[in-house]
């Protein structure tokens, strides 16, 4: 294995998140046929599918900190696929019905639990936009389906329904499939499965240049371990996939912006489900420790700071308070910010770039997580044969030149 396998079996048991000193990386070859920029959920499923389906198997997984120490440590753990149009929902619901087995496909739980998402509707625009959604879903083979106030009630007890609330409860769209899954074991699984096949993850190895040859090909990368040469690079660096991708030459169309979270003390179990309200832009699950997860929205301005403003947290707090009265009174464990890529549609970016032999998979905005197997899954196979995989196909780059844009603004807003 190239990394201690004791430490991570340790960490799992324990619940903590590995640091950069618990892990073990080997020392870099001086050529690999693939080499992933980012040891993330989506870099290191990338190099698992390139080996495991493509049989491309001297892969270097690379990453300036830590695997798993991005976005894939700081997100709220929650998977759904009721995305509005054809080509997201195709996308997302590949990765939904990868999730289902995925603790089999890796031998690694990563705690996968179906409870159900439930998106509230405040007013008749909301109520008007949920039911578009539950449609458009229906018509692509999307579960979905419309509650009244009391059958959300019915659904999660917690939830206030009153009428007299400064955003009273309209309906719901319920997607029962949906769920959370642990973001690190995530991280973990595909490490442990990948490194067995002979990946290699190189972490504390910061990617500080990428070289091109006479013909504009990408053959190497420069890093803080020594120059390591590449038959094909894929750039999968959450946050900073313009920076990596300005090194190649490439403008990308991203803005970077800070994304809040949350957790609570641990109580014992009591919330049964995900609630989400893009009006109020606040929503909640539990974690298997107990902890109330509450996400907040991102930064108004662009940034790569992980903290964020605190007036955002704020806001959610409020908007929970009154949507569980019964959490009035917990106290916050701990606060955070990820960073995340926004391109102007909202959805990510997944293919071939202008750059022979160089790939990229960015732009995932709020729905990085859910993506995760999906997205590895189809980024495998482009950088394995050079064409984008049928699904990632509608999310390449060309798309901002033709404006065949995939607008997910809506589905996003506080989706995470």
């Amino acid at each position: 294995m190239k990394f201690s396998l004791l430490s991570l079996a340790r960490n799992a048991v324990s619940g903590q998140t590995a640091g950069p000193a618990q892990w073990r990386s080997p020392q870099p070859r001086a050529v690999y046929d693939v080499v992933i920029v980012g040891a993330g959920g989506h870099g290191l499923a990338t190099a698992y599918y390139l080996a495991k389906e493509h049989g491309i198997r001297n892969v270097a997984v690379l990453d300036r900190g830590w695997l798993g120490g991005g976005n894939t440590g700081r997100n709220t753990t929650i998977i759904r696929s009721n995305y509005l149009w054809d080509e997201s929902a195709r996308l997302y619901d590949h990765a939904h019905r990868m999730w289902e087995t995925l603790a089999q496909e890796l031998n690694y739980n990563v705690m996968f639990s179906p409870r159900g998402v439930m998106m509230l509707a405040h007013n008749v625009h909301d109520e008007q936009v949920v039911r578009r959604h539950i449609h458009a879903n229906r018509g692509n083979g999307v579960e979905n389906e419309w509650l009244s106030p009391e059958q959300a009630k019915a659904f999660c007890p917690p939830l206030n329904i009153s009428s007299d609330m400064r955003y009273p409860i309209l309906g719901a769209a319920l997607q029962r499939r949906g769920g959370t899954a642990r973001h690190d074991a995530v991280a973990w699984g595909y490490a442990r499965a990948a490194s067995a096949m002979g990946v290699d993850i190189l972490q504390n190895c910061e990617v500080q240049a990428i070289d091109r040859d006479a013909t504009g090909r990408a053959i190497a990368v420069e890093t803080s371990r020594g120059r390591i040469a590449a038959g094909k690079i894929g750039v999968v660096a959450a946050g900073h996939t313009s920076v990596v991708m300005a090194m190649a030459g490439l403008r990308m169309p991203l803005e970077s912006y800070p994304l809040q979270a949350l957790v609570s003390e641990p109580v014992k179990p009591c919330f049964p489900c995900v609630v989400m309200s893009n009006t109020i832009h606040a929503y909640l699950s539990q974690s298997y420790k107990g902890e109330l997860v509450i996400g907040a929205g991102t930064d108004a301005y662009v940034s790569y700071s992980q903290a964020g403003g605190l007036h955002i947290s704020a806001h959610t707090l409020d908007a929970i308070c009154e949507l569980f009265p019964m959490f009035r009174r917990m106290r916050m464990l701990r606060n955070w910010g990820g960073i995340v890529d926004v391109t102007p549609d909202r959805s990510p970016v997944i293919g071939l770039t202008p750059v022979p032999g160089l790939f990229v998979n960015c732009g995932w905005g709020t729905g990085g997580f859910k993506a995760t197997p999906g997205s590895g899954h189809v980024f495998a196979h482009t950088i394995a044969t050079g064409t984008p995989h049928p699904i990632a196909a509608p999310f390449s780059l060309e798309r901002f030149r033709t404006g065949r844009l995939i607008d997910e603004a809506a589905a996003a807003a506080v989706a995470h």
